[in-house]
């Protein structure tokens, strides 16, 4: 006598961690990336420099043998280079463009936590008043009864437009 396969209906709740975000600081304003683009988080320690490189690349670092880019997100944003504290670090974050993942260190002054910033909390990002440019914002969270802006990883961190961005330079 065969026994009949039993299936079970797929969940198709939302994943859990879809909402979750890393908070972190850059001056005084706190930023947050989708929890599901970091790789990791380490203590800052300065990268190798590599010349020829646009100012908001501070060099590369070896994480467990890979070449990882270190992107300074406050120049990045056209602000004057972040000062390195006890508390800053590097954040791992990974980026995909045409379906490949590319993996940059950003150095942001300070990890906060990670926050559950549920869909109905998220505004969309304005369109003029900020200090970053909008493409670069995935929206605007609500979390404890302010504003924190939500970027979106694979738009600010685009291969492509820091690749144009140092090509620019080398014609200088």
């Amino acid at each position: 006598m065969a026994l009949e396969a039993q299936t079970r209906p797929v969940a198709t709740a939302e994943r859990h961690d879809q909402n979750q975000y890393l908070m972190f600081m850059l001056g005084r304003e706190t930023f947050a990336l989708p929890i599901l683009c970091i790789r990791e988080i380490l203590e800052y320690a300065a990268p190798t420099e590599v010349p020829m490189m646009p100012e908001f690349v501070r060099g590369i670092v070896n994480l467990r043998g890979a070449v990882v880019p270190v992107i300074d997100l406050a120049q990045r944003f056209g602000r004057a280079p972040a000062a390195t504290t006890k508390r800053t670090c590097i954040v791992i974050v990974e980026t995909r463009v045409n379906d490949e993942p590319h993996v940059f260190g950003i150095v942001v002054d300070a990890v906060n936590e990670v926050l559950e910033v549920p869909p109905t909390d998220i505004e969309p990002p304005p369109t003029f008043g900020t200090t970053v440019r909008t493409d670069f914002i995935l929206g605007m969270g609500k979390v404890n009864n302010r504003f924190v802006v939500i970027l979106c990883v694979d738009v600010a961190l685009s291969i492509d437009e820091m690749a144009s961005v140092a090509s620019a330079l080398t014609l200088q």
